[in-house]
């Protein structure tokens, strides 16, 4: 599985799970993940968001 395929299994994983309350989730996790310094967690969630996004519907704005 590419790290693409990953993101968007775990968005689509988010999506089922968290439903209406996922875009809130996602963004809670970037924020806490940023005020710990965890660039790679907040480089990994924020791909999450892009591929939850797409899954969505989304218009999507670049980095």
């Amino acid at each position: 599985m590419t790290p693409d395929e990953e993101r968007r299994a775990e968005a689509a994983a988010v999506q089922r799970q968290l439903g209406n309350a996922a875009p809130v989730f996602i963004a809670e996790r970037i924020g806490a993940l940023a005020l710990e310094g965890d660039l790679a967690g907040v480089r990994r969630w924020k791909e999450i968001a892009a591929r939850f996004d797409a899954l969505n519907g989304a218009v999507s704005v670049p980095h």
